[in-house]
Protein backbone atom coordinates (compact mmCIF):
# COMPACT_ATOMS: atom_id res chain seq x y z
CA UNK A 1 0.00 0.00 0.00
CA UNK A 2 1.37 3.41 -1.00
CA UNK A 3 1.61 5.90 1.88
CA UNK A 4 0.12 9.40 1.74
CA UNK A 5 3.67 10.80 1.63
CA UNK A 6 4.56 8.57 -1.31
CA UNK A 7 1.38 9.52 -3.17
CA UNK A 8 2.06 13.22 -2.62
CA UNK A 9 5.63 12.78 -3.80
CA UNK A 10 4.50 10.97 -6.94
CA UNK A 11 1.89 13.61 -7.76
CA UNK A 12 4.50 16.33 -7.34
CA UNK A 13 7.06 14.64 -9.57
CA UNK A 14 7.53 16.72 -12.73
CA UNK A 15 6.42 15.27 -16.08
CA UNK A 16 9.97 15.28 -17.43
CA UNK A 17 10.90 12.65 -14.84
CA UNK A 18 7.69 10.58 -14.77
CA UNK A 19 6.94 10.46 -18.52
CA UNK A 20 3.61 11.30 -20.14
CA UNK A 21 0.67 12.73 -18.19
CA UNK A 22 -2.15 10.19 -17.83
CA UNK A 23 -5.89 10.38 -17.21
CA UNK A 24 -5.13 9.29 -13.64
CA UNK A 25 -2.96 12.39 -13.18
CA UNK A 26 -5.76 14.65 -14.45
CA UNK A 27 -8.40 12.94 -12.31
CA UNK A 28 -6.19 13.19 -9.20
CA UNK A 29 -5.61 16.89 -9.86
CA UNK A 30 -9.34 17.58 -10.21
CA UNK A 31 -10.62 15.16 -7.57
CA UNK A 32 -12.79 13.42 -10.19
CA UNK A 33 -12.99 9.78 -11.15
CA UNK A 34 -11.02 8.53 -14.13
CA UNK A 35 -14.29 7.57 -15.79
CA UNK A 36 -15.62 11.13 -15.52
CA UNK A 37 -12.40 12.59 -16.88
CA UNK A 38 -12.33 10.12 -19.76
CA UNK A 39 -15.94 10.74 -20.68
CA UNK A 40 -15.45 14.52 -20.48
CA UNK A 41 -12.44 14.35 -22.79
CA UNK A 42 -14.42 12.24 -25.27
CA UNK A 43 -17.46 14.57 -25.22
CA UNK A 44 -20.00 12.13 -23.83
CA UNK A 45 -23.49 13.63 -23.65
CA UNK A 46 -23.96 12.69 -19.96
CA UNK A 47 -21.15 15.04 -18.91
CA UNK A 48 -22.11 18.68 -18.41
CA UNK A 49 -20.54 21.41 -20.51
CA UNK A 50 -19.04 23.00 -17.37
CA UNK A 51 -17.34 19.75 -16.41
CA UNK A 52 -16.07 19.18 -19.95
CA UNK A 53 -14.52 22.65 -20.03
CA UNK A 54 -12.96 22.24 -16.58
CA UNK A 55 -11.45 18.88 -17.49
CA UNK A 56 -10.15 20.07 -20.87
CA UNK A 57 -8.52 23.15 -19.37
CA UNK A 58 -6.80 21.14 -16.67
CA UNK A 59 -5.71 18.48 -19.15
CA UNK A 60 -4.28 21.14 -21.49
CA UNK A 61 -2.52 22.88 -18.61
CA UNK A 62 -0.94 19.61 -17.49
CA UNK A 63 0.09 18.66 -21.02
CA UNK A 64 -2.13 15.59 -21.27
CA UNK A 65 -2.34 13.97 -24.72
CA UNK A 66 -4.33 10.78 -25.42
CA UNK A 67 -2.67 7.69 -26.81
CA UNK A 68 -4.34 7.72 -30.22
CA UNK A 69 -4.14 3.97 -30.80
CA UNK A 70 -5.71 3.10 -27.46
CA UNK A 71 -8.36 5.76 -27.94
CA UNK A 72 -9.20 4.43 -31.41
CA UNK A 73 -9.73 0.94 -30.01
CA UNK A 74 -11.91 2.25 -27.17
CA UNK A 75 -14.08 4.69 -29.13
CA UNK A 76 -13.81 3.50 -32.72
CA UNK A 77 -12.39 6.93 -33.63
CA UNK A 78 -8.89 7.81 -34.80
CA UNK A 79 -9.27 11.45 -33.74
CA UNK A 80 -7.86 12.44 -37.10
CA UNK A 81 -9.26 14.68 -39.85
CA UNK A 82 -8.62 13.62 -43.43
CA UNK A 83 -7.73 15.74 -46.45
CA UNK A 84 -6.98 14.50 -49.96
CA UNK A 85 -5.14 16.94 -52.24
CA UNK A 86 -5.50 16.38 -55.96
CA UNK A 87 -2.11 17.11 -57.49
CA UNK A 88 -3.55 17.77 -60.94
CA UNK A 89 -5.40 20.88 -59.72
CA UNK A 90 -3.91 23.97 -61.29
CA UNK A 91 -3.08 25.54 -57.92
CA UNK A 92 -2.38 22.42 -55.84
CA UNK A 93 1.09 23.68 -54.89
CA UNK A 94 0.41 27.36 -54.44
CA UNK A 95 1.50 29.16 -51.26
CA UNK A 96 -2.06 29.46 -49.95
CA UNK A 97 -2.01 25.70 -49.25
CA UNK A 98 0.53 26.09 -46.44
CA UNK A 99 -1.64 28.73 -44.74
CA UNK A 100 -4.74 26.58 -45.22
CA UNK A 101 -3.11 23.46 -43.76
CA UNK A 102 -1.78 25.44 -40.81
CA UNK A 103 -5.31 26.67 -40.06
CA UNK A 104 -6.73 23.14 -40.21
CA UNK A 105 -3.91 21.76 -38.03
CA UNK A 106 -4.16 24.51 -35.41
CA UNK A 107 -7.91 24.09 -34.98
CA UNK A 108 -7.69 20.29 -34.99
CA UNK A 109 -4.92 20.28 -32.38
CA UNK A 110 -6.93 22.55 -30.09
CA UNK A 111 -9.60 19.81 -29.96
CA UNK A 112 -7.15 16.92 -29.60
CA UNK A 113 -7.29 15.90 -33.27
CA UNK A 114 -4.55 15.43 -35.82
CA UNK A 115 -4.59 16.03 -39.59
CA UNK A 116 -3.93 13.21 -42.06
CA UNK A 117 -3.09 14.45 -45.56
CA UNK A 118 -2.98 12.25 -48.64
CA UNK A 119 -2.57 13.09 -52.30
CA UNK A 120 -3.90 11.72 -55.55
CA UNK A 121 -2.44 12.13 -58.99
CA UNK A 122 -5.70 12.80 -60.76
CA UNK A 123 -9.45 13.00 -60.40
CA UNK A 124 -9.68 9.31 -61.35
CA UNK A 125 -7.45 8.20 -58.46
CA UNK A 126 -9.00 10.49 -55.85
CA UNK A 127 -11.86 8.12 -55.00
CA UNK A 128 -9.39 5.24 -54.70
CA UNK A 129 -7.44 7.28 -52.17
CA UNK A 130 -10.58 7.95 -50.15
CA UNK A 131 -11.49 4.25 -50.16
CA UNK A 132 -8.02 3.28 -48.99
CA UNK A 133 -8.10 5.79 -46.14
CA UNK A 134 -11.54 4.57 -45.08
CA UNK A 135 -10.44 0.93 -45.16
CA UNK A 136 -7.43 1.74 -42.98
CA UNK A 137 -9.45 3.94 -40.58
CA UNK A 138 -7.07 6.83 -41.24
CA UNK A 139 -9.62 9.55 -40.47
CA UNK A 140 -12.97 10.09 -38.74
CA UNK A 141 -14.12 12.56 -41.37
CA UNK A 142 -12.88 14.56 -44.35
CA UNK A 143 -12.48 18.12 -45.54
CA UNK A 144 -13.31 18.29 -49.26
CA UNK A 145 -11.56 21.24 -50.92
CA UNK A 146 -12.65 22.75 -54.23
CA UNK A 147 -16.27 21.57 -54.25
CA UNK A 148 -17.77 20.56 -57.58
CA UNK A 149 -21.28 21.06 -58.91
CA UNK A 150 -21.52 17.28 -59.31
CA UNK A 151 -19.12 15.77 -56.78
CA UNK A 152 -18.37 12.03 -56.69
CA UNK A 153 -16.56 12.46 -53.35
CA UNK A 154 -19.82 13.60 -51.76
CA UNK A 155 -21.70 10.58 -53.08
CA UNK A 156 -19.02 8.21 -51.79
CA UNK A 157 -18.94 9.65 -48.27
CA UNK A 158 -22.73 9.88 -48.03
CA UNK A 159 -23.00 6.24 -49.10
CA UNK A 160 -20.40 5.24 -46.50
CA UNK A 161 -22.02 7.45 -43.83
CA UNK A 162 -18.71 9.23 -43.21
CA UNK A 163 -18.74 12.83 -41.91
CA UNK A 164 -17.38 15.51 -44.23
CA UNK A 165 -17.41 19.25 -44.74
CA UNK A 166 -17.04 21.06 -48.06
CA UNK A 167 -14.77 23.99 -48.74
CA UNK A 168 -17.33 25.43 -51.12
CA UNK A 169 -20.89 24.58 -52.08
CA UNK A 170 -22.49 22.07 -54.41
CA UNK A 171 -25.55 21.81 -56.63
CA UNK A 172 -27.40 19.35 -54.36
CA UNK A 173 -26.89 20.53 -50.77
CA UNK A 174 -28.70 17.59 -49.14
CA UNK A 175 -26.62 16.15 -46.29
CA UNK A 176 -23.78 18.62 -46.81
CA UNK A 177 -21.98 20.83 -44.31
CA UNK A 178 -19.75 23.58 -45.68
CA UNK A 179 -17.63 26.65 -45.21
CA UNK A 180 -17.32 28.95 -48.20
CA UNK A 181 -16.30 32.43 -49.29
CA UNK A 182 -18.97 34.47 -51.05
CA UNK A 183 -17.11 34.70 -54.34
CA UNK A 184 -20.24 35.70 -56.21
CA UNK A 185 -20.60 38.78 -53.98
CA UNK A 186 -16.95 39.69 -54.55
CA UNK A 187 -17.24 39.50 -58.34
CA UNK A 188 -20.47 41.50 -58.23
CA UNK A 189 -18.64 44.11 -56.16
CA UNK A 190 -15.88 44.23 -58.77
CA UNK A 191 -18.42 45.07 -61.47
CA UNK A 192 -20.06 47.70 -59.25
CA UNK A 193 -16.69 49.38 -58.62
CA UNK A 194 -15.90 49.49 -62.31
CA UNK A 195 -19.34 50.86 -63.21
CA UNK A 196 -18.90 53.58 -60.58
CA UNK A 197 -15.68 54.62 -62.37
CA UNK A 198 -17.49 54.91 -65.68
CA UNK A 199 -16.84 51.52 -67.31
CA UNK A 200 -19.61 50.13 -69.50
CA UNK A 201 -17.81 47.44 -71.54
CA UNK A 202 -16.69 44.87 -69.01
CA UNK A 203 -15.42 41.39 -69.90
CA UNK A 204 -15.16 38.31 -67.69
CA UNK A 205 -12.69 35.41 -67.51
CA UNK A 206 -14.15 32.53 -65.49
CA UNK A 207 -12.75 29.50 -63.69
CA UNK A 208 -13.02 25.76 -64.29
CA UNK A 209 -16.65 25.20 -65.17
CA UNK A 210 -16.98 21.90 -63.26
CA UNK A 211 -16.28 23.67 -59.96
CA UNK A 212 -19.03 25.40 -58.02
CA UNK A 213 -16.95 28.52 -57.41
CA UNK A 214 -16.79 29.18 -61.17
CA UNK A 215 -20.55 28.95 -61.55
CA UNK A 216 -21.18 31.20 -58.54
CA UNK A 217 -18.67 33.87 -59.58
CA UNK A 218 -20.01 34.06 -63.12
CA UNK A 219 -23.51 34.33 -61.69
CA UNK A 220 -22.31 37.26 -59.58
CA UNK A 221 -20.85 38.93 -62.67
CA UNK A 222 -24.04 38.57 -64.70
CA UNK A 223 -26.29 39.72 -61.87
CA UNK A 224 -24.22 42.86 -61.31
CA UNK A 225 -24.15 43.69 -65.01
CA UNK A 226 -27.92 43.33 -65.18
CA UNK A 227 -28.38 45.46 -62.06
CA UNK A 228 -26.28 48.19 -63.70
CA UNK A 229 -28.39 48.06 -66.86
CA UNK A 230 -25.50 46.73 -68.93
CA UNK A 231 -25.67 43.96 -71.50
CA UNK A 232 -23.19 41.09 -71.37
CA UNK A 233 -21.22 40.61 -74.58
CA UNK A 234 -21.02 36.79 -74.76
CA UNK A 235 -17.91 37.02 -76.93
CA UNK A 236 -16.24 38.64 -73.95
CA UNK A 237 -17.12 35.93 -71.41
CA UNK A 238 -14.65 33.03 -71.52
CA UNK A 239 -14.49 30.15 -69.04
CA UNK A 240 -11.77 27.74 -67.91
CA UNK A 241 -9.20 30.52 -67.49
CA UNK A 242 -7.17 29.44 -64.46
CA UNK A 243 -3.54 29.88 -65.53
CA UNK A 244 -1.41 32.78 -66.70
CA UNK A 245 -1.29 31.27 -70.17
CA UNK A 246 -5.04 30.73 -70.29
CA UNK A 247 -5.71 34.29 -69.15
CA UNK A 248 -3.28 35.69 -71.69
CA UNK A 249 -4.80 33.76 -74.60
CA UNK A 250 -8.38 34.65 -73.64
CA UNK A 251 -7.53 38.33 -73.13
CA UNK A 252 -5.75 38.48 -76.48
CA UNK A 253 -8.91 37.21 -78.20
CA UNK A 254 -11.15 39.64 -76.35
CA UNK A 255 -8.89 42.65 -76.85
CA UNK A 256 -8.72 41.95 -80.60
CA UNK A 257 -12.47 42.49 -80.93
CA UNK A 258 -13.64 45.74 -82.61
CA UNK A 259 -15.58 46.79 -79.50
CA UNK A 260 -13.00 45.70 -76.97
CA UNK A 261 -13.70 46.07 -73.25
CA UNK A 262 -12.28 48.79 -71.06
CA UNK A 263 -12.14 46.44 -68.05
CA UNK A 264 -11.75 42.70 -67.41
CA UNK A 265 -12.86 40.90 -64.25
CA UNK A 266 -11.18 37.55 -63.57
CA UNK A 267 -12.38 34.65 -61.42
CA UNK A 268 -8.79 33.87 -60.37
CA UNK A 269 -5.66 35.99 -60.05
CA UNK A 270 -3.51 33.82 -62.31
CA UNK A 271 -5.81 34.62 -65.23
CA UNK A 272 -5.57 38.31 -64.34
CA UNK A 273 -1.78 38.10 -64.51
CA UNK A 274 -2.21 36.65 -67.98
CA UNK A 275 -4.29 39.70 -68.92
CA UNK A 276 -1.26 41.84 -68.00
CA UNK A 277 0.82 39.85 -70.49
CA UNK A 278 -1.72 40.27 -73.32
CA UNK A 279 -2.12 43.99 -72.62
CA UNK A 280 1.63 44.53 -72.68
CA UNK A 281 1.89 42.93 -76.12
CA UNK A 282 -0.75 45.38 -77.37
CA UNK A 283 0.91 48.40 -75.77
CA UNK A 284 -1.96 48.91 -73.31
CA UNK A 285 -1.22 50.31 -69.86
CA UNK A 286 -3.01 48.47 -67.05
CA UNK A 287 -4.95 50.88 -64.83
CA UNK A 288 -5.15 53.48 -67.58
CA UNK A 289 -6.05 51.83 -70.90
CA UNK A 290 -7.45 48.67 -69.33
CA UNK A 291 -8.67 47.99 -65.79
CA UNK A 292 -8.23 44.52 -64.31
CA UNK A 293 -9.63 42.98 -61.11
CA UNK A 294 -8.82 39.47 -59.91
CA UNK A 295 -9.75 37.16 -57.08
CA UNK A 296 -7.54 35.17 -54.66
CA UNK A 297 -5.03 37.67 -53.29
CA UNK A 298 -1.98 35.65 -54.35
CA UNK A 299 1.44 37.20 -53.53
CA UNK A 300 2.37 37.62 -57.20
CA UNK A 301 -0.42 40.17 -57.60
CA UNK A 302 1.34 42.54 -55.20
CA UNK A 303 4.51 42.53 -57.31
CA UNK A 304 3.06 43.30 -60.73
CA UNK A 305 3.28 46.76 -62.31
CA UNK A 306 0.88 48.14 -61.27
CA UNK A 307 -0.13 45.90 -58.33
CA UNK A 308 -3.27 43.91 -59.03
CA UNK A 309 -6.63 44.90 -57.55
CA UNK A 310 -8.07 41.69 -56.13
CA UNK A 311 -10.17 40.05 -53.43
CA UNK A 312 -8.11 38.26 -50.78
CA UNK A 313 -9.17 35.23 -48.76
CA UNK A 314 -7.93 34.46 -45.23
CA UNK A 315 -6.80 30.89 -45.89
CA UNK A 316 -5.70 30.21 -42.31
CA UNK A 317 -9.11 31.21 -40.99
CA UNK A 318 -10.82 29.13 -43.68
CA UNK A 319 -8.85 26.04 -42.69
CA UNK A 320 -9.60 26.59 -39.01
CA UNK A 321 -13.33 26.96 -39.59
CA UNK A 322 -13.47 23.83 -41.74
CA UNK A 323 -11.72 21.81 -39.04
CA UNK A 324 -14.06 23.14 -36.35
CA UNK A 325 -17.16 22.34 -38.40
CA UNK A 326 -15.90 18.86 -39.26
CA UNK A 327 -15.23 18.02 -35.61
CA UNK A 328 -18.77 19.13 -34.73
CA UNK A 329 -20.06 16.94 -37.57
CA UNK A 330 -18.05 13.96 -36.27
CA UNK A 331 -19.63 14.51 -32.85
CA UNK A 332 -23.05 14.07 -34.40
CA UNK A 333 -24.37 17.53 -35.28
CA UNK A 334 -26.76 17.89 -38.23
CA UNK A 335 -24.68 18.69 -41.35
CA UNK A 336 -27.30 21.07 -42.70
CA UNK A 337 -26.96 23.17 -39.54
CA UNK A 338 -23.20 23.45 -40.15
CA UNK A 339 -22.98 25.95 -42.99
CA UNK A 340 -20.97 29.17 -42.88
CA UNK A 341 -20.19 31.90 -45.41
CA UNK A 342 -17.47 34.53 -45.13
CA UNK A 343 -16.49 37.54 -47.24
CA UNK A 344 -13.35 38.17 -49.26
CA UNK A 345 -11.42 41.40 -48.58
CA UNK A 346 -10.90 43.87 -51.44
CA UNK A 347 -7.32 45.02 -52.01
CA UNK A 348 -7.52 48.39 -53.74
CA UNK A 349 -4.22 48.82 -55.55
CA UNK A 350 -3.20 50.11 -58.98
CA UNK A 351 -4.83 48.05 -61.73
CA UNK A 352 -8.16 49.87 -61.78
CA UNK A 353 -9.05 53.35 -62.98
CA UNK A 354 -11.62 55.24 -65.03
CA UNK A 355 -11.79 54.51 -68.76
CA UNK A 356 -9.98 56.91 -71.07
CA UNK A 357 -11.99 59.87 -72.31
CA UNK A 358 -12.38 58.32 -75.79
CA UNK A 359 -13.63 55.03 -74.38
CA UNK A 360 -15.98 56.86 -72.03
CA UNK A 361 -17.49 58.96 -74.80
CA UNK A 362 -18.00 55.89 -77.00
CA UNK A 363 -19.61 53.97 -74.17
CA UNK A 364 -21.91 56.87 -73.29
CA UNK A 365 -23.12 57.12 -76.88
CA UNK A 366 -24.10 53.42 -76.82
CA UNK A 367 -25.36 53.15 -73.24
CA UNK A 368 -29.04 53.30 -72.18
CA UNK A 369 -30.25 56.78 -71.32
CA UNK A 370 -30.52 55.84 -67.63
CA UNK A 371 -26.75 55.42 -67.50
CA UNK A 372 -25.85 58.66 -69.22
CA UNK A 373 -28.25 61.04 -67.57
Amino acid sequence: MMSATERTSKAATPRSRRGRVTISDVSDALGLTKSTVSRALNDYADISEATRLKVRRKADAMGYRPLSQAQAIRTGLSRSLGLVIQQSDHDAHRPFLAEFLAGVSDAASAEGYTLTVASSASEETTLETFRAMLADHKADGFILPRARLDDARIRLLLDEDVPFVLFGRTRDPHGCAWFDIEGEAAIASAVERLVALGHRRIAYLGGFETYTYAWLRERGFRAAMQAAGLSVNEDQVIGNCVTREGGSDAAARILALPDRPTAIVCAVDMAALGVYRAAEKLGLVIGRDLSVIGYDGIPEGDHTDPPLNTFAVDNHYSGARLAALLIRRIRGEDPEALRELASARFLDRGSMGPPTSTDRETAQQRAPQSLTS
